[in-house]
């Protein structure tokens, strides 16, 4: 009896449940590098390599466990260049009675699999990825009769479950469940005090992918000077330490702070080797609790970290899949205007937008701010697609999966779903981005003036993207205020906003 276990890109973790209770000597694991995975979107050229790279170093370690493994590479020149089309070649060399495979992350590739089955007379079975603490089911339960699916209430039950940050009676850690008005101080003038992530030279198989990746997509976006990613679960586990030894202490404090050529200040750069399956979640949240029970971090920092990892990430998943393939096509602003081609190269006279996207493509990163209130909250402000947009950050960073970058975007950042996820839309004027950055001093635009050329983009565009979106927005409870200080402003100033504000959104198209 032979069972065939194809694994994907994203599940690079030891114990993953396709594996579990299947002697290695009867069956064959399929790791496939194909073309269909790499192009769908112009991911990244460091996205491209660290996902290859660390499919590579993660098949030695299986085979090392004692397991076979039938590795194909991208460009061998029989490759079928689907998962489909890979699985019907390993079907014709093993012959197996059966296939399990643990579920992927996408909808787009549970399709796939689900014609499975039929296609190749084999009986397939699908097994729950329970590397997430939530299950789907469980995750249903919690949202079926509720009218929002707010996070904060999901987040606490994930807590319960996990017992992490609970006190001996079950009770929330400092008698809070969240820090997070504690962690939003402005950027501190300390660079050489910064924390730097670990950086990992390539060994020979990385540098093998680097290879090739720069001759076969060289017309995607990024750089891959920068790559110093960890491919192994070992480097990953190092990276992790580092974070928690020298960063986590401050994390919580800077963890909204923005700095001109400081693209990682105290963030632990894990999020792509949880996504990948390098790290495994739980464990870490239990890593970074064991720090606070030493002492070695205080609690905003510690819960504001667990909270984005079993709150957030938890949850995003959550609403992925409750919410099904049509997500994506929502627009409920009904923007239309098209992604600016400085989303790729950062030519643009916006200095935070510039060192955002500059970084992102340098190093397939940007921290969560720079994703929500820069290149986030200018596409919402300016009316831009949201499927473009939700394409955008699909290709350009490092740890997005369409599972977790989906809901982020569509509904977090642009506010496409219309409120399902989040309460208002993050929009914001560049007050904000001054307040909480560097940037806006060495910019050619003038922070603090609300009209004419000078003018900041994100003052004039803020208000606005109040004005045309008022049918829709005007009875959110969160905009009041802003709504009532438009309302009170002279006739000739909101003509002037409006005029300012097409003439730069014209700007954009030529």
């Amino acid at each position: 009896m032979t069972i065939l276990i194809p694994i994907l890109g994203d599940q690079l973790s030891p114990n993953l449940s396709a594996l579990e209770g299947v002697d290695p000597q009867a069956a064959v694991l399929l790791m496939m590098e194909v073309d269909e995975e790499t192009t769908y979107v112009r991911h990244h050229k460091a996205k491209i390599a660290l996902i290859l790279s660390a499919m590579r170093h993660h098949a030695e370690a299986l085979r090392a466990a004692g397991w076979t493994v039938d590795y194909v590479k991208l460009d061998e020149p029989d490759n079928a260049g689907s998962f489909t089309g890979e699985l019907a070649r390993a079907i014709e060399r093993h012959h197996p009675d059966r296939i399990i495979a643990t579920e992927p992350g996408e909808w787009r590739v549970r399709a796939a699999m689900e014609e499975w089955q039929d296609r190749f007379d084999v009986p397939v079975e699908l097994r729950e990825d329970d590397r997430f603490i939530c299950p789907h089911a469980e995750f249903d339960t919690w949202a079926e009769g509720r009218k929002q699916l707010r996070m904060e209430f999901f987040y606490r039950d994930m807590r319960r479950k996990t017992g992490l940050l609970l006190d001996d009676e079950g009770k929330p850690e400092g008698g809070d469940w969240n820090y997070d008005s504690e962690n939003r101080k402005p950027p501190p003038n300390e660079p050489l005090l910064i924390p730097q992530p670990l950086r990992f030279p390539p060994d020979a198989i990385t540098r093998e992918v680097l290879d090739l990746v720069a001759r076969r997509f060289g017309n995607h976006p990024g750089s891959l000077d920068h790559f110093v990613f960890a491919t192994t679960a070992q480097d990953a586990r190092k990276q992790q330490d580092h974070f928690i030894q020298h960063a986590l202490a401050r994390f919580g404090d800077y963890q909204d702070a923005m700095l001109i050529g400081q693209p990682f200040l105290w963030h632990s750069i894990l999020s792509p080797y949880l996504n990948c399956g390098l790290l495994d979640p739980l464990a870490l949240c239990q890593a970074v609790e064991a720090a606070y029970r030493a002492g070695k971090a205080p609690l905003n920092a510690t819960e504001g970290f667990i909270r984005q990892i079993i709150g957030w990430r938890e949850y995003v998943r959550g609403i992925y899949w409750r919410e099904g393939p049509d997500y994506a096509q929502r627009n409920a602003l009904n923007a239309t205007r098209p992604l600016p081609g400085f989303y790729y190269d950062g030519q643009t006279d916006m200095h935070c937008m510039a060192q955002a996207i500059g970084q992102t493509m340098d190093h397939a990163y940007a921290h969560h701010i720079q994703r929500l209130m820069i290149t986030g909250n200018f596409a919402l402000v300016a009316g831009i697609d949201p499927h473009a947009v939700h394409l955008w950050y699909l290709e350009v960073y490092a740890d997005a999966y369409e599972w977790v970058e989906l809901p982020n975007t569509l509904g977090m950042s642009q506010f496409a779903d219309g409120g399902l996820l989040a309460s208002k839309p993050y929009a914001s004027s560049g007050n904000y981005i001054n307040g909480m950055s560097n940037y806006c001093g060495q910019c050619r635009y003038d922070v603090k003036a609300k009209t004419g050329a000078k003018a900041c983009p994100f003052n004039l565009l803020y208000w606005d993207f109040l004005d045309r979106n008022e049918a829709v927005l005007g009875k959110n409870q969160r905009l009041a205020m802003p709504y009532r200080n438009w309302a009170k402003r002279p006739d000739k100033d909101k003509q002037a906003i409006r005029a300012d504000a097409k003439r730069f959104l014209d700007s954009l198209t030529r």
